[in-house]
């Protein structure tokens, strides 16, 4: 029988109206925490210059609470670009206003978005005394971006978690959940955002408390907790010659299954494994030196529930005859996959069978226009079965609005025109975010396929996006960057294609 339906569909783009920012009143002071603040920052082409300048207030806004200092925080900024680039060394700026006022000041590099690159970059200028970064303590990346990379970003990223930085990740645009959950420290539901540019401020509270969780006092900490394990993590107090590290844990509820294991000196994080989930554990860290006394340093970590998979359904990518189901986590435990579809309504199932190493597929050969239910059952090597299940909806045939043109009508005005989408449109939403000024959001009949565009500053940089609407399905919109000419040259404008 078909599991519960559950529509795990994310719309991440909201169509919003550009507005200012209201002054945030005072921020209470966050003070007892220490940790070296690393913003990942996509100053890239594909981001256009109000999106990059709503993400350079939300990073002051995050900071303007901390203490700076060379005993408290200190934070750096490097730039996804062609070439990564650090703007400033993390202890250049020792007051929450001078870095603030560093962030505003910041400039967008343009250039392609070599993210994988950038973070081979962060992890050299995190452990480097040359930049700054202290080595005694703890570490934390913050990525904003707009979900797109050139280059692979999974390997450099599992070594700065295998490092002991702790990663959060701000999503603005359509990023792949799957990638980006398992980029970020464990677990994602704390570490990973999706937020329209213009919501940042949502979540800036809650970021920021997790942020001040990792780096609260210089002391023996947990990340990247899982249901079966978890890192720890404390400040260097010995070498490989002044001594070594007891580790002593066990569940708070059954101290008399205290495990212990020994870490040289040189070391200053650990991972345990094979653990209970759901269940809170004491860990004692004890510095064994030959030099100096240490006193033991506690905490209490509490595993997650048991993983199981399916946990998500994700469908993507979808067209008139075919979409992508993609599902997680995998486990090793399950050893293969069953993909039951089917139109809705109706009783005609179909089944794909997909390796147990495999966490997504492509459903073809299906009629345009129709809502599918989706099942994903996992088939655990205990003879468990899991099942979990989305709708999913192929798109008319030709939903696409296409050639979308720009006319020159007097200064500050385009008209905007477009070819008619094929299917039954019942409109059309057009879609201008000026560089200058308020964005604005016009909705216009199906018949109509033109409008006029106003108050484009000169100079500017703006984008404009068309988009069809349906009434079962998302229609695919067309996006320009519409540069408007200075009003010192003549009366005109370029545009190009985001890339």
């Amino acid at each position: 029988m078909l599991a519960k339906t559950v529509l795990s569909l994310g719309l991440w783009l909201q169509f919003a109206a550009g507005q200012d920012t209201p002054e945030r009143g005072p921020q209470p002071s966050i003070s007892n925490s220490e940790g070296d603040l690393l913003f990942l920052l996509d100053s890239s082409g594909s981001v256009s210059y109000y999106e990059f300048s709503k993400v350079k207030e939300f990073m002051w806004d995050l900071v303007r609470p901390f203490t700076f200092g060379p005993k408290d925080v200190q934070a750096s900024i490097i730039h996804i670009s062609t070439t990564p680039t650090m703007e400033f060394p993390f202890d250049r700026y020792q007051s929450s206003g001078t870095l603030q006022q560093a962030i505003r000041d910041t400039q967008q590099l343009m250039g392609d978005t070599n993210t994988g690159k950038a973070l081979s970059y962060a992890k050299e200028k995190l452990f480097s005394n040359e930049a700054g970064a202290r080595p005694d303590v703890p570490k934390v990346l913050v990525w904003v971006t707009d979900g797109f990379s050139t280059d692979d970003i999974s390997e450099p990223m599992q070594l700065l978690k295998d490092m002991g930085v702790t990663v959060f990740i701000v999503s603005t645009g359509r990023g792949n959940y799957l990638q980006l959950s398992a980029a970020a420290s464990q677990p994602p539901e704390k570490h990973l955002h999706f937020v329209d540019v213009d919501d940042l401020p949502i979540i800036t509270e809650e970021l920021r408390d997790a942020i001040r969780d990792v780096i609260h006092a210089n002391r023996l900490h947990a990340v990247d907790i899982t249901s079966s394990s978890f890192r720890l993590v404390w400040p260097e107090l010995l070498s490989q010659e002044t001594g070594y590290y007891t580790i002593e844990y066990g569940p708070t509820d059954d101290l008399a299954r205290k495990r212990t294991k020994q870490v040289p000196g040189a070391h200053t994080s650990l991972v345990l494994s094979n653990l209970a989930p759901e269940t809170t554990y004491e860990v004692a860290l004890i510095p064994e030196s030959n030099v100096h006394y240490f006193p033991p340093q506690t905490t209490r970590v509490t595993t997650l529930a048991e993983e199981v998979s399916p946990a998500q359904v994700l469908i993507s990518e979808s067209g008139p005859h075919s979409f992508h189901v993609s599902w997680a986590p995998t486990l090793e435990s399950v050893m293969g996959y069953q993909i039951l579809y089917g139109p809705l309504p109706g009783n005609s199932v179909k089944l794909l069978e997909v390796n147990g190493k495999h966490n997504s597929t492509t459903v073809e050969n299906l009629a345009p226009n129709t809502t599918y239910l989706v099942t994903v059952t996992a088939l655990y090597k205990s003879g468990k079965e899991k099942s979990l299940s989305a709708k999913a909806c192929t798109q008319e045939e030709g939903s696409k609005v296409r050639h979308l043109r720009f006319e020159d009508m007097g200064p500050n005005t385009l008209k905007a025109s477009w070819d008619s989408a094929d299917g039954k449109v019942l409109g059309y939403r057009v879609r201008c975010r000026r560089q200058i000024g308020p964005s604005s959001v016009l909705s216009v009949s199906p018949q109509i396929h033109s409008v006029l565009l106003t108050d484009l500053a000169s100079g500017t940089m703006n984008k404009v996006c068309v988009k069809p609407v349906y009434k079962n399905q998302p229609g695919k919109g067309l996006c320009r960057m519409v540069h408007m000419q200075p009003a010192t040259e003549a009366h005109g404008y370029k545009h190009r294609q985001r890339a």
